[in-house]
């Protein structure tokens, strides 16, 4: 499978779980709105989902996919599964000491670290108590779900990790429905919504502890013991639990500075989640893939093939991104407003979500094209030097959200967001251009041109056509709204996509390539059926 199509899995896999994120937050804030109940749930949420993208997902993952690839290139299945069970019984040890000791001191992590402006209000500080404990353990399942998720990616099994977190929208969605029908209390939904989230993290890991075991990768329990390998692992995972967590380092800063806003944080969320639809699609698949391959291509020698793939994911990430950042800046009011306003969710709440969507999307490619540039760092087992631009671009945050937030309120932490994470991307990209570890090439600089040209062209065009569509249609019934967005994002799209093709900003062989291989595969299913 060629590079763009293991992208294309996991962001078809990761598509899903966007799509039902939506629903989900669609019927959040039905249900609940933007009130003390949302802001609860979400600030209880937000911190053991900080551990596992920072622990998990980042530092971990970052650390572990390039030793264990390297065990099963010079040591086989054996060697490899050797590693996995001595990390296993480390992971799982520091696990359950970190749960333990959250879940005791839980009261003081929320009125200091969680959200210190919750104090003023006793009964929702108490909630987002009672909700953290509950959902803590989330991050012992989660964490284990990373481990399963690095291996199944280091043998190229992308597909089934990168589908397993849809089980946290489903049963989410199913608890929201419930709480809707029933006509549930909003504190009694809350905590259904907290142990939903308990749940999910359970099947999450049964899925994919059957999933190993049917690649022939099952494994057993052993005493914790630091081996040399398990030793090299804390080693590179100390610097990157800043590194790969730094989103989400940024983001509970914010939330924190906002928790002094009545209901900021739902607002920011609201916004984020939309934000997060092209950002987990092309970011997470970005991510996901690159790290193994480049790993591999690096441990072989084969630097003409590393710069080949860092080429074709810059591509690819600026290609998808820059229009999705461009289209949810020129009209961010008609989308909120058609996914959420409804219910408790007012006009007011549109107007404020979308102006936090804007700033949020000012920084999408910045996101991604940090999971573009960090690989060509840690695929070398360089840990530090992403670290060091990951505290630069915290202290940026810090700075730029207490400076903004007098003035712009919540918009100002969506927009030092953006700021600090194109920062770390300057850094990133000229450190190793510094270095002559990627050198785009004349190919990829007439692409990205292309690329910014096309993007322009359709951001006009989509301006243009939500002043004379979308707008006036913003008071209407949910049916005209939805036409009338969908109708310029149909648009834009479409001219995007001519733009794109007629310059070259996309390589058509490579697309017609991907349709043939569709085409087939749809045969193919007819033909079974």
């Amino acid at each position: 499978m060629s590079l763009i199509g293991k992208f294309a899995s996991v962001g078809s896999a990761t598509m899903a779980s966007r799509v039902l994120g939506f629903v989900r937050e669609a019927l959040i804030a039905a249900a609940l709105g933007a009130g003390p109940v949302t802001d609860a749930f979400y600030a209880a949420f937000r911190f053991p989902n900080l551990f596992r993208r920072l622990f998990a997902e980042g530092a971990f993952n970052t650390a572990f996919i390039p030793l264990f690839a390297k065990e099963m290139e010079g040591g086989g299945v054996e060697a490899a599964r050797r590693f996995g069970e001595d990390v296993l019984a480390v992971l799982l040890a520091a696990l359950i000491g970190l749960s333990a000791l959250a879940m005791i001191f839980m009261p003081f992590l929320v009125g200091t670290v969680v959200a210190p402006g919750f104090a003023d209000t006793p009964e929702k500080f108490d909630l987002t108590v009672v909700m953290t404990r509950i959902m803590f353990p989330y991050l012992t399942c989660m964490s284990l779900v990373a481990m399963l998720s690095g291996i199944m990616n280091s043998m190229r099994r992308f597909f089934l990790a990168a589908l397993v977190p849809v089980l946290l929208n489903v049963i989410l969605i199913i608890v929201l429905l419930v709480g809707l029908f029933g006509a549930l209390p909003e504190y009694a939904a809350g905590l259904w919504l907290a142990w939903g989230v308990f749940a999910s993290g359970i099947a999450q890991l049964l899925i994919l502890v059957l999933a190993v075991h049917r690649e022939g990768f099952s494994m057993r329990f052993r005493r914790p013991r630091l081996t040399p390998a398990v030793k090299r692992l804390l080693v590179l995972m100390g610097p990157a639990l800043l590194t790969g967590g730094i989103m989400q380092i940024n983001l509970l800063v914010g939330q924190v500075i906002a928790s002094a806003q009545d209901k900021a944080i739902s607002l920011l969320n609201f916004a984020d989640r939309i934000n997060q639809l092209p950002l987990g699609v092309i970011g997470v698949a970005v991510g996901v893939v690159l790290l193994p391959e480049l790993s591999r291509a690096l441990k072989a020698g084969n630097l003409d093939d590393a710069q080949h793939l860092q080429n074709r994911s810059l591509e690819f990430a600026l290609g998808l991104t820059l229009p999705a950042a461009i289209g949810l800046m020129v009209m961010p009011a008609a989308i909120v407003g058609l996914l959420y306003e409804r219910g408790e969710f007012t006009a007011l709440d549109t107007e404020m979500t979308a102006a936090a969507l804007a700033a949020f999307a000012s920084g999408l490619p910045a996101y991604v094209l940090i999971k573009v540039f960090q690989p060509g760092f840690f695929a070398r087992e360089d840990m530090k030097t992403p670290m060091w631009f990951s505290l630069a671009s915290v202290i940026a945050n810090i700075g730029l959200s207490l400076a903004l937030f007098p003035v712009y309120g919540h918009v100002a932490i969506a927009l030092a967001t953006s700021l600090s994470s194109w920062l770390n991307v300057i850094l990133l990209a000229g450190t190793l251009w510094h270095r002559n570890a990627f050198r785009p090439s004349p190919v990829t600089w007439r692409r990205v041109a292309m690329i910014a040209f096309a993007s322009a062209v359709m951001g006009a065009v989509a301006y243009g056509l939500n002043l004379a569509f979308a707008e006036p249609m913003r008071d209407a019934a949910v049916a005209l709204r939805a036409a009338g967005v969908l109708l310029v994002i149909a648009a834009a799209a479409a001219v995007y996509l001519l733009l794109a093709l007629a310059t070259g900003a996309v390589d058509r062989t490579e697309l017609a390539a991907a349709l043939k291989r569709r085409r087939r595969r749809g045969a193919a299913g007819s033909g079974q059926g």
